[in-house]
């Protein structure tokens, strides 16, 4: 595994407007790529000066968009999050709002290149409610996102998260079922998949498929976003399974703000060089 890349979410400033210094922070810490949470409380993917703004820090801090996260709220506002945007709403009208907002996020490809658009599929078991988690509606949710990725050269990465629907092995069932396009593919959350079971097992399930990650940690108990190392997940196994199945992505940490952004990006700089060293012997 040579040239590892490595990148950092936005999702770790996401409680604040996205600015010009939250990217050159991440950069003075050696990393390369951000994913993009797209919230609109973040940063406004609908305001197209917001997008050239967005081309303009990314050009001066170094930086390259990697992807972006599929809208999943409406806001998150001291903490709250507003009205939740799900591609599983058995209710076509929910449903269609959240391929809605997809779309409007993914028309920042047009001023901007990235390779991913990460999509939820249903929303965490913890959190839903009767008719949130139709998998009808979310491959017909995903299809149209597809078709909407597809021109602007993004593709389309399902999310493993702890709900029936988004296991490793039922994405890769609903992927080989559905899709036979190799413009979809699965974002292999290292967080999520501790808290449904065994993490390398779950890189072995999704090995044909895997395009992105998702790199966090937790104790399994909640999900908390925190460093790699900082949680019980047995990276040593996770990552020589990532190294098995000859993985040549980014790694893209989706960390949680648990201090200070500085004090989790040094952390997080900390967690590279050894996830570094595991992978390159």
């Amino acid at each position: 595994m040579n040239g590892l890349r490595f990148g950092i979410s936005t999702h770790l400033y996401h409680d604040q407007r996205l600015s010009r210094e939250h990217l050159a922070q991440v950069a003075s810490y050696g990393f390369e790529a951000i994913e993009l949470f797209a919230t609109r409380s973040h940063f406004d993917y609908r305001d197209p000066s917001a997008i050239v703004l967005l081309g303009r820090w990314l050009t001066e801090t170094g930086l390259r968009l990697h992807s972006i996260h599929a809208p999943i709220a409406e806001s998150l506002t001291g903490g709250a999050w507003g009205t939740i945007y799900s591609t599983a709403f058995a209710d076509n009208a929910k449903r269609q709002a959240a391929v809605k907002e997809a779309e409007a996020a993914l028309a920042i490809a047009r001023e901007i290149p990235f390779g991913f658009v990460v999509v939820h599929l249903g929303t965490p078991a913890a959190i839903a409610s009767s008719g949130d988690n139709s998998r009808a509606a979310a491959v017909r949710s995903a299809e149209e996102i597809c078709r909407i990725a597809d021109p602007l050269g993004v593709r389309l990465a399902v999310e493993v998260i702890p709900n029936d629907l988004s296991s490793a092995a039922a994405l890769v069932t609903t992927l080989e079922r559905d899709f036979e396009s190799t413009s979809v593919g699965l974002c292999m959350d290292f967080g999520h998949a501790h808290m449904m079971g065994d993490v390398p097992d779950a890189i072995e399930i999704a090995a044909e498929h895997l395009i992105t990650t998702h790199v966090h940690d937790n104790r399994r108990r909640s999900d908390d976003h925190l460093v790699p190392y900082q949680g019980s997940i047995d990276w040593p196994s996770a990552l020589v399974t990532m190294r098995k199945i000859g993985y040549d992505g980014t790694f893209m940490l989706e960390l949680a703000n648990t201090a200070t952004p500085a004090a989790v990006l040094e952390e997080a700089r900390r967690a590279r060089q050894r996830m570094e060293r595991a992978l390159a012997d």
